[in-house]
């Protein structure tokens, strides 16, 4: 049955010489996968295969087989126009990684609107801010863990305690399980952990220090989902601002 899809495009791979496997969060499903060419028979397919690419937002009609778990697509089309988001190196790393990190996190199952809705708005933020947005993927993945299930519990802090990355909160002494922060990356993340898109740039880090967050940030997903696996992109990502 064919059926319209409106989705924020996370990861493709090979799967023939004539296809490739889409996987899209989608605004009616969530996460799928879909079935899309691979190889330029003609303007038409070369142009669909093009639109797929990490953070492309599209539309498209695929036939929805509920026996299986690809969906071919049949037509494809720009949903949303990004600017500056395909063409713009340091915005291209932040999204690649971005993409790959949501291919792994989000689960392959019924769909979230008010999830899809924060994913669509962070694009098209990134995509249209000009400057000071080195922090972008920090801010984008705090916030991606109350969707998950386990943003961190910021009440109760005060300076000196430590932030328990089990238990997502703060506390006054060092747990016993080992799993936490100094005190003083615990006040960095905290500070993270309240800013936003229109608040980053204030909260100026070098190159060591965003790296050392992209890090615990990482580790905090790995705590709270099961085999999350290491990312090739992020290598890339940890190269680019200065």
């Amino acid at each position: 049955m064919l059926q319209k899809f409106h989705g924020v495009v996370l990861y493709v791979v090979k799967y023939s010489d004539k296809s490739n496997i889409a996987h899209v969060y989608t605004e009616q499903g969530g996460h799928a996968s879909f079935l899309i060419p691979a190889v330029r028979r003609s303007r038409k397919t070369a142009a669909g295969a093009a639109l797929f690419r990490p953070f492309s937002l599209v539309e498209f009609e695929a036939d929805v087989r509920p026996k299986s778990g690809l969906h071919p697509v049949r037509e494809s089309r720009v949903w949303y126009s990004l600017d500056s988001l395909p063409c713009h190196p340091y915005k291209m790393g932040i999204s690649m990684f971005l993409a790959e990190f949501l291919y792994r996190a989000l689960p392959e199952e019924g769909g979230n609107a008010p999830l899809f809705a924060y994913l669509v708005y962070s694009i098209r933020w990134l995509d249209a801010c000009t400057r000071d947005f080195s922090n972008f993927h920090l801010v984008f993945l705090i916030r991606l863990s109350r969707f998950l299930g386990f943003y961190p519990n910021l009440d109760g802090y005060s300076p000196g305690f430590f932030f328990d990355m089990l238990n997502a909160c703060f506390v006054e002494r060092e747990p016993s399980h080992g799993r936490f922060l100094s005190r003083e990356e615990s006040s960095r993340i905290l500070k993270l952990m309240r800013m936003n898109y229109e608040t980053m740039r204030l909260f100026a880090m070098s190159r060591a220090e965003r790296n050392r967050c992209v890090e615990v940030v990482m580790e905090y997903y790995r705590l709270h989902l099961p085999a999350f696996p290491e990312l090739k992109s992020l290598s890339v990502l940890q190269e680019l601002f200065i």
